[in-house]
């Protein structure tokens, strides 16, 4: 059974939730992409986390898998920010761009424990990855690393809304994608000025659109968990 996101007085619950989680400005700015939906069967929330996945996970099928599917690439994003946030370049990035690191790194967040929300007890477990190869004192090799994640992401989320089949999960999936393409701009924007969209938009004006088999290959570098994607939808 797919999992659907619906309206409900469930939704007052997950919303306090997560304004005890979440900065007052950064809650309120985003809490509208949380309003009109909730999680059904999602279980109790104690403020514990699970433990990190250290085997593999199977992310399901249907809509499941592809909210698990999205779940665990914005875990990779959200890890990748709050690590940027204690390097040595963010330390000294000019204030400007320390503000748009940390509002990426709070609009992230707040994905990941919405989808964790959404999914409830089927939601995968914490993955364990690694930014070793991404030097956090090296500004090139962070907005670069930066680039690399919200072009995938952005990408992934294109990719995978046509799999999904119950209309308000595409819809959250679209509030979500396009706050991912802000934030791939902003990215670009701060490694060459002026650059926007750069060469990820085609000759049609459209965005890039990858499989998760694609997408998940990518990251494969960066998350140590085996990510068992087999009974994910393919059309």
């Amino acid at each position: 059974m797919a999992t659907r996101l619906l309206e409900g007085e469930g939704e007052l619950n997950f919303l306090d939730r997560l304004a005890r989680t979440t900065g007052r400005r950064t809650f309120l700015h985003w809490a509208g992409l949380t309003i009109g939906v909730v999680a059904l069967g999602c279980g109790d929330d104690n403020g514990t986390e699970p433990p990190p996945g250290d085997g593999e996970v199977n992310l399901g099928s249907g809509d499941t898998g592809i909210l698990n599917y999205a779940y665990a690439l914005e875990q990779l994003e959200a890890a990748f920010y709050t690590q940027v946030l204690l390097g040595a370049y963010f330390t000294g990035a000019p204030a400007g761009e320390k503000e748009i690191l940390t509002d990426i790194k709070n609009h992230e967040v707040i994905h990941r424990e919405f989808l964790k929300a959404a999914l409830g007890a089927a939601a995968i477990a914490n993955l364990e990855v690694t930014f070793a190869t991404v030097d956090m004192a090296n500004r090139t090799q962070v907005l670069g690393a930066a680039r690399t994640f919200e072009d995938l992401g952005v990408s992934a989320y294109n990719g995978a809304g046509k799999l999904l089949t119950v209309a308000d999960n595409l819809l959250t999936a679209g509030k979500i994608v396009s706050v991912e393409a802000r934030h791939a701009a902003a990215i670009r924007d701060l490694i060459v000025p002026f650059s926007f969209a750069g060469d990820v938009v085609d000759a049609m004006g459209l965005d890039k659109a990858n499989t998760p088999t694609a997408v998940l290959t990518a990251a494969d570098s960066f998350i140590t968990t085996t990510i068992n994607a087999s009974q994910l939808p393919t059309a």
